[in-house]
């Protein structure tokens, strides 16, 4: 006997559709070599020195024996970690998705070095100011993404999600209910406690009378 199949979960097939995913990645990739430019030629500029794209899709000027390595070690964090990290926020808004989007550009940039110089880089300078980058972007992509969704949503003037009130606010709201449950009760023609009230429907007033008891 076959067996039955389980219909797919609502929203599962467009949640993460592979051609968004695609545009994504070449968004933040794009902005990741964008920042890296502006980046570099402003500190090319300040330095007094030549910009030359070996600085971007190099790998040979990120060493840890000279002070423009570390300076150029500083400029990659500054890129893939802190540009990144905003980049991850506004395009992918979903902090569970965060991290591998965060390695995939790193990785990506790995493969056009590789590619640009023709080797894969040996320089351990290179590869640990990476993997620093990549965490974080990483970790600083998924705090301010949850941060974002703990925010309260306001619908209407209204706080519909976030934060809890406070005690004093909830003691605050439970006298305001039970008063307005009073007035609204009398307005009804119904009376808490009291001998007289107004009818059901408004038109006269009656007055509770005391019942003997039987014998």
């Amino acid at each position: 006997m076959a067996r039955r199949r389980r219909p797919p979960r609502a929203g599962a097939l467009t949640e993460l559709p592979p051609l968004k995913i695609a545009g994504q990645i070449a968004a933040l990739q794009a902005l990741y070599y964008a920042a890296s430019l502006v980046l570099f030629l402003f500190t090319a500029l300040v330095a007094g020195s030549g910009f030359s794209f070996r600085l971007v899709f190099g790998w040979e000027a990120v060493r840890g024996d000279t002070t423009a390595g570390w300076m150029t070690a500083f400029v990659w964090l500054l890129d893939g970690g802190l540009c990144m990290a905003v980049a991850l926020v506004v395009l992918i808004t979903r902090s569970k998705l965060v991290p591998d989007f965060a390695f995939t550009v790193h990785f990506l940039h790995l493969v056009v070095t590789s590619l640009y110089t023709g080797r894969i880089p040996r320089n351990i300078m290179w590869w640990a100011t990476m993997f620093a980058s990549a965490s974080l972007s990483a970790g600083l992509g998924v705090w301010g993404c949850q941060y974002r969704e703990l925010q309260p949503v306001f619908f209407g003037g209204r706080r519909i999600l976030g934060a809890t009130p406070t005690a004093a606010n909830q003691a605050a709201d439970g006298e305001g209910a039970d008063d307005a449950g009073l007035e609204g009760d009398e307005e009804m023609g119904f009376s808490r406690g009291r001998g007289r009230g107004r009818g059901r429907d408004g038109a006269g007033e009656y007055e509770m009378a005391q019942m003997e008891p039987t014998r």
